[in-house]
């Protein structure tokens, strides 16, 4: 068995009458690439802030490596939670440094980490100069100079362009491949889906679930049909998207095979001249699931 690097158990986080963080409960084993998939607004940032001490739980609590939080557990983790600090008028490579020093860090860690960050060729040029998905890189250099067990990530490629968003999903990749546990918070399933291991979904600061990604595919719809036609479940056997077809109490059950909607169905029942009088999506599928919660916030 892995070994469990972060024990969360009814974390809860008010602010006034805000419930922002509810009851939450989670772990995180080691080697793990963990997302924390959630709309604006969801309790994402607010739990993360919890776990690295900038705010306090209202009640709840957490433990790393088995045991309560202190300086010396955090100092096993690097977070990127803000932009950090760094001086503009200094390199790339002088603000690590810098970095290093008041982390009591190994400079010799430097180098190492810049080229995980594909920044050791404008490690000498001023940070001023550096395009914002290079400056999001620097920031993840910042937290791997320790040479963290852990690795935090809050939201790591909001407003970066479609290459910039590839470029960290690409680093992410690789410091987990480094053996590195990552916790990562995000707005968009896609990402999750593409780095994490595993994740769990927050909305309105409640769990809504939690587990591996690899899950997200499966669990196929479920469609309630009924139309006033004889041949009905002759032409739902036709249909291609039909995976099983079942009739109970004059309705039909149609669950969809992968991919396939109700509004698929609906479209090819219509074009055979049948209007439905019931149809009804019983059962969806995780990832629509996720994204009607991710849609919620917008």
């Amino acid at each position: 068995m892995a070994e469990t690097v972060l024990q969360i158990n009814k974390l809860t986080k008010n602010f006034g009458k805000l419930c922002a963080v509810n009851q939450l409960d989670l772990e995180v084993k080691r080697g793990q690439v963990f997302g924390i998939l959630g709309p604006n607004g969801s309790g994402k940032t607010t739990t993360l802030g919890m776990l690295m001490g900038v705010t306090n739980p209202s009640s709840g609590s957490f433990s790393w490596f088995g045991e309560p939080s202190t300086h010396f557990t955090r100092k096993k983790i690097g977070a990127v939670l803000e932009h950090p600090i760094f001086y503009p008028y200094l390199s790339g490579q002088k603000n690590l440094e810098l970095n290093a020093m008041i982390k009591g860090a190994n400079p010799a860690n430097i180098a190492k980490v810049l080229d995980i960050v594909e920044l050791s060729a404008r490690k000498d040029d001023k940070y001023k100069t550096y395009s914002l998905g290079m400056k999001q890189r620097l920031a993840i250099a910042s937290a791997l100079v320790s040479d963290p067990i852990i690795l935090i990530l809050d939201e790591p490629t909001n407003g970066l362009d479609p290459m910039g968003i590839a470029e960290i999903r690409e680093i992410v990749k690789r410091i987990a491949a480094d053996g590195k546990t990552i916790i990562l918070a995000s707005h968009l399933l896609d990402e999750v889906q593409k780095v994490c291991t595993h994740f769990a979904v927050l909305r309105r600061g409640k769990l809504m679930h939690s587990g591996p990604v690899d899950e997200v595919g499966k669990g196929e719809e479920t469609v309630e049909v009924m139309a006033y036609h004889d041949d009905l479940s002759v032409l739902l056997q036709e249909f291609v998207g039909s995976a099983t077809i079942k009739k109970e109490n004059g309705i039909f059950q149609v669950m969809m095979k992968d991919g396939f909607h109700s509004q698929d169905l609906n479209k090819f029942l219509f074009e055979k001249g049948i209007i439905t009088s019931h149809l009804v999506t019983k059962k969806k599928t995780l990832e629509k699931q996720f994204l009607e919660i991710l849609a919620e916030a917008h």
